[in-house]
């Protein structure tokens, strides 16, 4: 069992919840470990292509707080992040981005890109991934395999 299982399995819990949308899910740690939000994909709900689990949390804890800046705080999510969430980390300024499942279609923390760890950009976040990542691409896999 590493640190990061018990947050990984409140985002796996809170991808379940992601109804008709993909079930990726979200928790943001805050600098103690402790669950400060939670969130799960919403494009189909809100028709947002930015809806995001990453990226609602990211905005619902820096309304919480009154700022952008996110530093602190660890974002947990269950598949590893697309451009446009690797992007919203480091602009966040989040200490560490963990990830469940890897995504070597899109994922762009460590697949497909490294986004975030890019040595041109002035804030990099340490990344972990794979962490549950058999029950994370598991949530994916019946979810697709429901649709195809």
């Amino acid at each position: 069992m590493t640190r990061w299982d018990d947050a990984m399995r409140e985002a796996i819990a809170t991808a379940r919840t992601a109804g008709g949308d993909v079930p990726i899910g979200a928790v943001l740690l805050d600098a103690s470990g402790a669950v400060v939000t939670a969130a799960a994909n919403e494009r189909e709900a809100t028709h947002d292509p930015t809806a995001h689990a990453e990226v609602l949390v990211l905005r619902r804890r820096a309304a919480e707080l009154g700022t952008w800046r996110l530093d602190g705080h660890t974002l947990v999510v269950t598949l590893e992040p697309c451009t446009m969430c690797a992007g919203a980390a480091v602009l966040a300024r989040v200490d560490r981005v963990v990830f469940g499942a890897y995504d070597p279609k899109a994922g762009a923390v460590a697949s497909l890109w490294d986004v975030v760890r890019d040595p041109r950009l002035n804030h990099r976040p340490a990344v972990v991934g794979g962490v549950l990542a058999d029950e994370c691409a598991a949530l994916l896999k019946d979810y697709f395999g429901t649709r195809r």
